[in-house]
């Protein structure tokens, strides 16, 4: 993560039960798809899928059908249903499909350790990505419940050339089938851009224009056959577009953490300029011209500033009550690792809030106008750190670190929130005073300066991680 390289990992899938029940003996020891599996047990009302061979602005063209009608157009490919000549037209391909939202007791697979440092899903599962009901709807939230997905498509389905949502991290294991994976490094990615940086390649294997995309020539790609059951990762900002060469199925999580938070920040404050460019004409006669910035942003971009304040408050808090029991234990157990897991994401966050801070939409004069449902997210911290949402969050966070550290294949597993104790994996007293410890650092965290105070208080004793 660090070095934001990508990575292909093996024998990490022997026990998921997607191996077994998804799939049929194929030739030699090839794994193929058991359609007729997913028609029987997972009837989902709609699922999105992505017609190959159609483009609609940047992606393919997204279409809504039965699990049933999918297979059915699927085998009937398959078995020569449509013409020679509409083959290449045909092929469908099944994406974001939110396999875990939906049928959360069918345990699939388990996220491998690598990936359990998940800051997005984990914030989703408990949390709305929007708090202004101005953005807030009930197709947006659908949309935005989580970011782990089943992918499943015949030979000759692809991917056109893009960066994941958030410029986050990914990891994609293939169940069944071989992908094909190409690569660019994010050094080189003004190069798939034309001349004003508005417009990208979208198919590698199309005849690139070199007066539109004039750098397109200098580009240097990785490529990667991934087979079955292995998992690549890709890092943050790395442009790919990918390719099944057998019928495929894999599963696919968007997540990100300390390590890629900056990528997400700069994504945002991108997209933020031209959403403020775009509308700049207006600026006079709008009288909230930042909030409509701020609307447009997450409609654009699934996240604006705010919403990604909230977010960083949270996770700085559930850092500092971790960190905050560590201390609280005995010397000899007090785990150095640990605690740098803890420092470096609070560092992480610092270094992030301290950009925020000299940005339009945290002015005093546009705080004003801000919906209260934004306001009491990030501003009171009692109240936050009471929040049984935010428990869940702690809870999760804490159990994640100790799956990471120690080992202990069942600290994953759900655990009943107690309003009496602590959430915190590492607390041992049943009367943890650790929300009056906070609060006695700062009482509110309003702006993102603040958020950095309590940061610099919080690691100044820790000046040796």
């Amino acid at each position: 993560m660090e070095p934001n390289s990508p990575v292909v990992l093996t024998g990490l899938t022997a026990s998921w039960r997607a191996r077994e029940d998804w799939t049929l003996p194929g030739p030699g020891d090839r794994r193929r798809p058991d359609l007729c599996f997913f028609a029987r047990n997972f009837p989902s009302p709609l699922v999105q899928v992505a017609d190959c061979s159609s483009r609609e602005f940047t992606d393919q063209k997204r279409l809504e059908m039965s699990m049933q009608e999918f297979i059915d157009h699927w085998v009937g490919d398959a078995h020569g249903g449509s013409g020679a000549g509409d083959r290449e037209s045909s092929l469908l391909y099944l994406k974001d499909w939110h396999f875990v939202k939906e049928y959360p007791n069918y345990i699939a697979y388990t996220t491998p350790t690598f990936f359990v440092d998940d800051w997005l899903n984990m914030y989703l599962d408990s949390h709305p990505i929007h708090r202004d009901s101005d953005i807030a709807n009930h197709k947006n939230e659908i949309n935005c419940s989580d970011y782990r997905f089943v992918y499943m498509g015949a030979k000759g389905t692809w991917t056109p050339l893009h960066a994941d949502v958030f410029r986050s991290y990914s990891w994609s294991a293939n169940v069944c089938g071989r992908k094909q994976w190409l690569l660019l490094s994010p050094s080189q990615s003004h190069c798939i851009f034309d001349r004003y940086m508005r417009s990208s390649v979208y198919n590698l294997n199309d005849d690139v224009s070199e007066k539109r995309f004039p750098e397109f020539n200098k580009t240097e790609w990785l490529e990667c056959i991934q087979e079955q059951n292995e998992i690549i990762f890709v890092p943050s900002g790395w442009y790919h577009q990918v390719h099944n060469l057998e019928d495929t199925i894999s599963i696919n999580h968007n997540w990100f953490n300390a390590y890629s938070l900056q990528w997400v920040w700069n994504l945002l404050y991108e997209d933020y300029k031209v959403a403020k460019e775009y509308i700049e004409d207006i600026r006079d006669i709008c009288d909230d011209f930042e909030g409509l910035c701020q609307r447009n942003l997450a409609a654009n971009t699934g996240m604006n500033f705010y919403d990604f304040f909230v977010f960083i408050v949270r996770f700085a808090l559930a850092n500092v009550i971790e960190l905050y029991h560590l201390q609280q234990l005995e010397v000899a157990t007090f785990s150095t690792e640990t605690a740098h897991h803890f420092v470096y994401n609070l560092k992480s966050i610092r270094n992030v809030a301290s950009k925020m801070t000299s940005t339009e939409a945290f002015t005093t004069e546009n705080l004003r106008t801000i919906s209260e449902d934004n306001r009491s997210a990030f501003s009171n911290v009692k109240q936050i750190l009471e929040e049984e949402s935010f428990k869940r969050l702690l809870m999760t966070l804490s159990k994640a670190y100790e799956h990471i550290d120690r080992g202990q294949r069942n600290c994953l597993e759900s655990c009943t929130l107690d309003a009496k104790r602590c959430l915190s994996a590492i607390c041992l007293k049943s009367d943890c005073n650790v929300v009056d410890h906070i609060t006695s650092l700062i009482d509110e965290v309003c702006v993102p300066a603040d958020l950095v105070t309590l940061i610099d208080i919080v690691l100044s004793p820790m000046d040796s991680f």
